[in-house]
C-alpha cells in the first residue's frame, strides 16, 4: 500500500510523498475500522450491480476489497514482471501499471483493476488531506502546501482576503506538537 500510495502522490523537493506522509497509515487505520467493516450498512443479499451513481453494492465490504486488489495487483506484476512485487518494480514501471489500471489495460484476476484502482487514489487522497488525528497528513504537510489553516477556532479576518498567504502554520484538532503544557506556561 506504501508503494501505491507513493506512486499516486509522488514526493517531491518540497512535500513528502503518500507514504511519507502517512497516506498509506490512513488507508489502513481506515480498514481496520468501521468503514473497512462496512459497519451500518445493509449487508444482506440479493446484492445486485448497481448503476454508477448508487455506489459500492457488493457483499465484500472496503477491507476485503483491498485484500482482494493487492494481492490481485502482486499476482498479476509477477506475471509481467519477471515474479517481481508491485513494490520491487521501479518507478516507471509502476506508472505503467497504474495507467494501465486506469485504462482498463492492465487486468488483475478476480477483481475490478479500474475501480480497485479508483478507490485507492480517492483513499490515498483523502489521507493525504485529512486532519492528522487519522494517520495521514502527517506534520500537517498537505494543509501547508494548499496554505490550509486547518481547525483553527477563529480566522473570519482572513476568508475574504483572497490571493494573500494566511501567516499563520495549520493546527489539527488536537493542536500543534509544539504546544506542550511546559510550552504553553502550563495553560
Amino acid at each position: 500500500m506504501e508503494a501505491l500510495a507513493d506512486r499516486i502522490i509522488p514526493p517531491d523537493p518540497q512535500t513528502p510523498g503518500g507514504k511519507d506522509s502517512g497516506s498509506a497509515v490512513f488507508v489502513d487505520r481506515q480498514l481496520a475500522g468501521a468503514y473497512g467493516a462496512q459497519e451500518g450498512l445493509y449487508l444482506r443479499p440479493p446484492f445486485l450491480a448497481g448503476t454508477k451513481n448508487q455506489g459500492h453494492q457488493s457483499e465484500a465490504g472496503p477491507r476485503e476489497e483491498y485484500q482482494k486488489g493487492l494481492a490481485a495487483l502482486d499476482r498479476a506484476c509477477q506475471a509481467k514482471y519477471a515474479g517481481k512485487h508491485f513494490a520491487d518494480l521501479s518507478d516507471g514501471e509502476k506508472d505503467d501499471v497504474l495507467h494501465g489500471l486506469e485504462s482498463g489495460a492492465f487486468k488483475l484476476d478476480g477483481t475490478d483493476g479500474k475501480a480497485f484502482f479508483e478507490q485507492a487514489i480517492k483513499d490515498v487522497q483523502m489521507g493525504f488531506f485529512a486532519d492528522p488525528i487519522y494517520g495521514g497528513n502527517r506534520d500537517m504537510v498537505a494543509w501547508k502546501m494548499i496554505g490550509y489553516p486547518g481547525a483553527r477556532y477563529n480566522y473570519l479576518d482572513w476568508v475574504n482576503r483572497h490571493n494573500e498567504k494566511f501567516p499563520l502554520p495549520p493546527v489539527s484538532m488536537t493542536g500543534r506538537a509544539e504546544w506542550t503544557p511546559a510550552s504553553t506556561g502550563g495553560k
